[in-house]
């Protein structure tokens, strides 16, 4: 049994070595938890400008073809897994229910369900847990936005394919080099944040998301003040 004064193992310190107060080993931990910090930060703004970049005119016409559908009665249904099911959830939230200025568009992320998530996947499989709900939901004139990261989840996938054959309007937001979204070659709009990390494709999805809320209320004629997002 440990001696509660008994002092720290070299192995605790490196763990958690804020807990323990060495100066010199304090101010290197610090100044690396800078340097980490900067180059975080100098990441997501450079990726944030490329997708800017190379997205910044098919966002536009993804809005307005989303604005068009809402304009005709359609519904946004978005989902994802893990941090993208959150994301999908701020993605329904900020389109139901805007912060501030802002028309309130119907929108339920698919996610929020625990009941019906897990009944579909104890009883039939975890890779039709959206595409379920869609078939039972949803109408051609709706719209289908899904979240991964790597593009490989298997129940978006399996939820593009149930969206592409109701008629409905598809948006996928992936990592890297798209994975499988990208092979897909079923969905209207697809945006690929282009790294690796998993947290910078989700820190820049978050933009991602926002502006084409943004804009889709600008097609929608909203009058919204400047910087919104």
């Amino acid at each position: 049994m440990a001696v509660l004064d008994e002092p720290p193992s070299e192995e605790m310190r490196g763990l958690y070595p804020f807990l323990y107060p060495d100066q010199a080993r304090l101010e290197s931990v610090l100044a690396e938890a800078e340097r980490s910090t900067q180059a975080k930060a100098a990441e997501i703004v450079r990726l944030r400008r490329q997708v800017a970049e190379l997205d910044g005119d098919r966002l536009i016409v993804c809005a307005q073809e989303m604005a068009t559908r809402f304009a005709s009665g359609g519904r946004l249904f978005t989902f994802g897994n893990g941090g993208s099911s959150t994301d999908a959830q701020e993605v329904a939230t900020a389109f139901l229910h805007p912060a501030g200025p802002g028309r309130p568009l119907p929108a339920l992320s698919l996610t929020s369900d625990i009941a019906v998530v897990t009944a579909l996947s104890n009883d039939v499989g975890f890779d039709v847990v959206f595409a379920r709900q869609l078939a039972a939901l949803a109408r051609p004139g709706d719209i289908a936005l899904g979240l991964s990261t790597s593009g490989g989840s298997a129940n978006v996938l399996q939820a593009f394919r149930e969206a592409a054959r109701l008629g409905m309007l598809t948006v996928g937001l992936s990592g890297d080099r798209g994975g499988k979204l990208a092979e897909l070659g079923l969905l209207d709009h697809l945006f690929i944040v282009p790294s690796a990390s998993v947290h910078r494709v989700q820190e820049a999805q978050t933009t991602l998301y926002h502006v084409l809320w943004e804009l889709t209320q600008h097609a929608l004629g909203t009058s919204l003040p400047t910087g919104t997002t």
